[in-house]
């Protein structure tokens, strides 16, 4: 285990089946969610799983789809940008998706932006 890997962020990963339940919507709304950049998963361990993380009361973090477009732009995979999000980041000085649950969301879009 590295250093980065023990200052990720611990969270669960949902698989669409826990997905539909968690946010109460249908399986195609769910895979909307997932074609539109409002959520991102990996296939890393088999099903596609996403983190629990991402979702606050029941909804996906509003400011998540914009951030994920700005990585997505700055060419990262889905997987990147997931670790990206649940690791530590020297300039924010939390993981970024905490800062998005924060409401930092101007300051986490502007240091994804410098990582193209």
């Amino acid at each position: 285990m590295t250093a980065d890997d023990a200052s990720r962020i611990e969270t669960e990963w949902l698989t669409l089946p826990e997905l539909v339940e968690v946010l109460g919507e249908p399986l195609g709304r769910v895979r909307r969610y997932l074609d539109e950049s409002y959520l991102i998963g990996t296939r890393r361990k088999g099903a596609l799983r996403v983190p629990a993380v991402f979702i606050v009361d029941g909804h996906p973090i509003s400011s998540l789809r914009g951030t994920v477009i700005v990585l997505h732009d700055a060419g990262f995979s889905d997987d990147e940008a997931i670790d990206w999000l649940l690791g530590p980041d020297e300039t924010i000085g939390i993981p970024p998706i905490q800062a998005l649950i924060a409401g930092r969301k101007a300051e986490v879009r502007r240091v994804a932006q410098t990582l193209a």
